[in-house]
């Protein structure tokens, strides 16, 4: 495995801005090993850097190792920095414990942010990882279909117990007519990527999917780390999220020129930390 020319441009990143969250689910990567650090990181100079480089479209998830709502000024302002550059979208994605009031949902809307909310699937088994949160998070979600007119996307971890109930699953998000994302659940709750890809072949059939491109293997696509999955957080950048336990790239100041000149040569039909860490 050696390091490579990058053959394409990096069009997307994750930001996460900061290290705290509301809730403590038990399949959490995140909170394993320590991997949250109290670490100061200038999120403007990243912004910074993704102007001075982006092409016609890059994006930007407001998304990691924390619950982005919990900052919400600092989002909002990260979101306004953003408002003279057309070619960048913005995501994020919340667990839903944080009612915003409705200008700041109407702030989202008409900045056209993709708000992704994490919804395990029905109830109990929603509840059974997340901290018994569904139905203040279905509230919100709720409240959130008020103020727009619309459903959000959700975002759901697929795990044994969804693979053992997968019918329900589907059939709860059926009815809201929105984008699924259903990711992979890692570690000691994981599955495997075959599972996680037969699960994804059904629930195509009934509801609309994301199917990821070169990002990651998580999200049903090839893996985009040292690629287009690049993770800032602790004041580094990482390969992907998931890598957040293994050695970072450089500081999160990086500029992307020289980001780009970095990548790693593997089997991008796989995880790139389960391919080093097997």
């Amino acid at each position: 495995m050696g390091r490579t020319a990058k053959k394409i441009m990096i069009d997307r990143i994750c930001i996460s801005i900061n290290n705290r969250c509301n809730l403590s689910c038990r399949y959490c990567h995140f909170h394993e090993k320590g991997k949250i650090e109290a670490a100061d990181m200038d999120v403007f100079e990243i912004l910074d850097n993704v102007k001075k480089y982006a092409g016609n479209k890059f994006k930007i998830g407001f998304v990691g190792n924390g619950e982005c709502f919990l900052d919400w000024p600092l989002l909002k302002s990260y979101i306004s920095y953003l408002e003279d550059s057309p070619n960048i979208s913005i995501y994020t994605i919340t667990n839903g414990m944080v009612k915003l009031a409705e200008s700041d949902w109407r702030f989202l809307e008409d900045h056209k942010i993709n708000v992704g909310f994490s919804i395990d699937g029905y109830r109990e088994l929603h509840n059974l990882n997340r901290c018994d949160s569904f139905d203040r998070a279905m509230e919100t979600v709720e409240y959130y279909k008020q103020i727009t007119g619309h459903y959000p996307t959700f975002n759901a971890t697929v795990g044994k117990d969804s693979l053992e109930n997968a019918d329900g699953v589907i059939a709860f998000f059926k009815p809201f007519g929105a984008r699924v994302t259903f990711s992979r659940m890692i570690g000691r709750y994981g599955i495997s990527l075959q599972e996680y890809r037969d699960f994804l072949d059904n629930a195509e059939k009934e509801i609309p999917i994301r199917r990821g491109g070169n990002d990651c293997t998580m999200y049903g696509g090839q893996c985009g780390s040292g690629i287009n999955n690049y993770f800032f957080a602790n004041g580094k950048v990482y390969y992907c999220g998931n890598c957040i336990d293994l050695p970072p790239i450089g500081s999160s100041g990086i500029p992307f020129e020289k980001l780009e000149k970095i990548t790693l040569d593997f089997d991008r039909n796989y995880c790139y930390k389960e391919f080093v860490c097997e």
